[in-house]
């Protein structure tokens, strides 16, 4: 390992006399600062000083795992903590070997998500400038510039756990949803239950998840994602969005559960309705999101007026939209104009009611993604089941 940029984790004389020798063998540093030594010479000689918090070393000098990020964030090979603070702390070596990522990560967003603000990293030098593409993005799309990083699993699946929670503690799960098939992390197909995930996988997500919401004594209908890395059986945490999120038709489907319905009554003081006995699921269901895009122009969006709009019924069939004939459909906002679900007593008679359904739609004066998921349904991979998140950028190369 060749060491190019250190992160100095203390303050003081004793960080100038680090820089100072870092600066006489050619190496780059980062000085971790609290706010009130923005100002101090180590900031002023260092190739880069970085606010880590507040004046209390608790808020700032003190916490192991800001320090890490810190140096992860910068792009740093190592750490320094001088003597004092963090310096005999046993978690701060375990921390930097647990942490060590390496490349490829991922730089994502911290206020958002569709995929704006994230951005892959393949090169850790290209991490610095990275990271401020990124943050740059996330402010511009969520008004909140923060990022943060995670590893990158080539071969993974985006798997998440329907929650409520009564804000005391008590939490149920509503079973997860496979959210795999993505084009530049836009979920573009979801369907419950996850298919071929093995069963002691989804019942230590459905655990951890509860588990995770309980903790927080979370209020509300919110989803505990996380991705499974599938070459080692693992699934790892990503982010809880504290929200419906746009898949939860599929999840209403095989429980008969109005998650809206549920935010209400809990926002009302009804508390949780439901056991966690009282869930049952009941057959699958997958989602297909029709988007007014041109998948031919790299999915450019399609802004117009709807001329035509013709919804699919049958049984099984439910149509989330708000387009009718005439709507217009302006540029400024997510290209998303309709969801179409479809649910069945299995998988396989749940994906032939879809791709039914898809054939029964037509929207005319736009371009839309109709065809394109119909594409998809049909690939076998698909039909499969099981897909990871990389199953529609291996079907653009074919």
């Amino acid at each position: 390992m060749t060491i190019r940029r250190i992160l100095i984790a203390n303050r003081g004389e004793i960080a100038v006399r680090i820089i100072r020798t870092a600066q006489k063998l050619g190496i780059e540093t980062v000085l971790a600062v609290s706010e009130a030594d923005r100002g101090s010479l180590g900031a002023q000689i260092a190739t880069r000083a970085l606010c880590i918090g507040p004046a209390r070393p608790s808020d700032s000098y003190l916490r192991v795992e800001t320090i890490v990020q810190a140096a992860l964030g910068s792009g740093c090979d190592a750490i320094h903590p001088g003597y004092g603070f963090l310096s005999e702390r046993a978690a701060l070596a375990q921390m930097c070997e647990d942490e060590e990522i390496g490349a490829p990560i991922l730089v994502k967003a911290v206020g958002g998500g569709g995929g704006r603000g994230m951005k892959l990293v393949e090169d850790l030098r290209d991490l610095p400038a990275t990271m401020d593409m990124a943050s740059a993005e996330a402010g511009a799309a969520f008004g909140d510039a923060r990022v943060y990083l995670e590893r990158y699993v080539a071969q993974g699946r985006h798997v998440e756990v329907q929650v409520l929670g009564d804000g005391a503690g008590k939490v149920i799960h509503l079973g997860e949803r496979d959210c795999s098939v993505q084009r530049r992390y836009q979920k573009l197909i979801e369907e419950t239950p996850a298919p071929h995930l093995p069963e002691d996988i989804r019942a230590q997500m459905h655990e951890a998840a509860v588990r995770f919401a309980a903790r927080l004594d979370y209020r509300g209908a919110g989803t505990v994602e996380f991705l499974y890395d599938v070459a080692r059986n693992q699934f790892y945490f990503l982010e809880m969005n504290a929200r419906i999120q746009v898949e939860h038709p599929v999840t209403e489907m095989v429980t008969g559960v109005d998650l809206i319905a549920e935010q209400i009554a809990i926002a009302n003081g009804e508390g949780l309705r439901f056991e966690q006995s009282d869930i049952c699921i009941a057959g699958a269901a997958i989602e297909c999101r029709i988007n007014a895009e041109n998948p031919a122009r790299d999915f450019m969006p399609s802004p117009g007026t709807v001329t035509t709009a013709r919804w699919p019924t049958g049984e099984g069939v439910r149509v989330d939209t708000h387009i009718v004939d005439g709507a217009k459909i302006p540029p400024f906002y997510d290209s998303m104009v309709a969801k179409i679900i479809a649910h069945g007593p299995d998988r396989a008679t749940a994906l032939s009611r879809l791709k039914r359904a898809l054939s029964e739609t037509a929207i005319e004066g736009v371009s839309t993604n109709i065809a394109f998921q119909a594409e998809s349904l049909a690939d076998p991979d698909f039909a499969r089941g099981g897909v990871d998140t990389g199953f529609l950028a291996r079907r653009a190369g074919k």
